[in-house]
């Protein structure tokens, strides 16, 4: 396991909400890096979430969200346009310069990654800017629009269908995409830039890569995405640029890489669960739980990374995941249609959240079931491994290692 995403929310430009999630690493990240996506995309794009994870795997936290009007963002896309999806980066930063840590590394994918070019002057903390696929004039979306465009500047606005959904497109979009600037503002950057690019990109052609190159300034690099399409569409393609932006950024954010967990430097008598710390983590620990990864820490409150739950959570979330798996196999047994069910545990009010002797445990069930069986259901929870376990007592014995 290389880390986890969290869902996560900030206050965009226009004051909408824009949807988010952050890739973190275990243990601390080697930087923090902010991610735009392609123009209508979202940040779910299937390209988008694999460069994001896989910069994660290199050891990077990775902040990618929806622009306003798209994806889980608020916001109505008609009143949006190429300087409000700049000043969004420019709150994403924010909102990571304020919970996290400011980021240090901006990447854009397409339009996002123009939009990415002038934010970065905007971000003091951001030591490098990297683009992929990304025109060197903003106005070049217009393209994409065709017949629609005189339609447009007619009429105010008009409907177009992007990857087979429809859109609205307003002057006011295009006058502002005509009024970006983007290659003064790549001539007096100031940080290094990698600019990536697919020679038979057919949205975007390779001539915008090389004005970009040529008007920026040393350091700069430029990497050829060989045979990959524009939106990375190719599980191996954008794996190559993810890895490719993890060594490039690494240059720039002084830190070294996340020790990866579960490295056996001290040798543990085998068991059913095994968990080891996780280098560079305060109290963080990787479980092997049966084969399966699972993070544990403890709050940023006091004093952990809040990587995953603390360990009590753990253990009230087993009761409650062994209960509803008893009722679900009871239920299939019996042949019993249950639409939902749903087991919340909590200690008593009053107890010791680090030793507590009293849970309670709520029990919902939905489905087509008489009053009977739905209680049935709630007392067979109270059979499952867990629950007798905790409730009849267990017997710990040290052994050796």
């Amino acid at each position: 396991m290389s880390g986890e995403t969290k869902k996560t929310e900030f206050i965009g430009a226009s004051g909408e909400t824009l949807a988010a999630a952050l890739e973190m690493p275990l243990g601390k990240p080697r930087g923090f890096v902010l991610f735009a996506h392609c123009f209508t995309c979202t940040k779910d794009l299937k390209s988008a979430r694999l460069i994001s994870k896989a910069m994660r795997d290199n050891g990077f936290a990775v902040l990618r969200f929806d622009f306003t009007g798209l994806g889980g963002s608020e916001g109505d896309f008609e009143n949006t346009n190429f300087s409000s999806n700049v000043a969004d980066l420019v709150k994403a930063a924010d909102f990571l310069r304020e919970e996290h840590e400011a980021p240090s590394i901006i990447v854009g994918h397409s339009l996002g990654g123009s939009a990415a070019l002038i934010a970065a002057s905007e971000i003091p903390e951001v030591k490098a800017v990297a683009s992929i696929g990304a025109p060197a004039d903003a106005s070049h979306v217009a393209h994409q629009f065709g017949s629609a465009l005189d339609a447009i500047r007619r009429s105010g606005n008009a409907t177009v269908t992007l990857a087979g959904r429809p859109f609205t497109i307003t002057r006011q979009f295009i006058d502002d995409l005509s009024g970006q600037n983007v290659i003064d503002k790549v001539r007096d950057l100031g940080k290094p830039l990698l600019v990536m690019h697919a020679p038979l990109d057919d949205v975007v052609g390779i001539e915008n890569a090389t004005e970009i190159f040529v008007a920026a300034k040393h350091p700069k690099s430029f990497v050829s995405l060989d045979t990959a399409d524009h939106l990375l569409h190719k599980t191996e393609d954008a794996r190559y640029a993810a890895d490719v932006l993890a060594a490039w950024a690494a240059r720039f954010v002084g830190k070294s890489p996340t020790p990866q967990p579960n490295t056996p430097s001290v040798e543990v008598a085998s068991g059913d669960v095994v968990a080891r710390t996780i280098p560079g983590s305060r109290y963080g620990v990787s479980v092997d739980a049966g084969g399966h990864d699972v993070v544990i820490d403890v709050a940023s409150a006091i004093g952990g990374d809040d990587l995953g739950p603390n360990p009590t959570l753990v253990l009230e979330a087993a009761l409650a995941a062994c209960s509803v798996i008893t009722m679900e196999m009871y239920a299939e047994r019996k042949g019993w249609s249950v639409d939902d069910l749903a087991v919340s545990v909590r200690r008593a009010a009053g107890e010791d959240p680090h030793a507590a002797k009293v849970l309670e445990k709520a029990i919902g069930v939905a489905g087509g079931l008489s009053d009977e069986q739905k209680q049935r259901l709630r007392e067979i929870a109270g059979r499952c491994p867990v629950h007798k376990m905790l409730s009849d007592g267990v017997s710990i014995h040290d052994r050796t290692s």
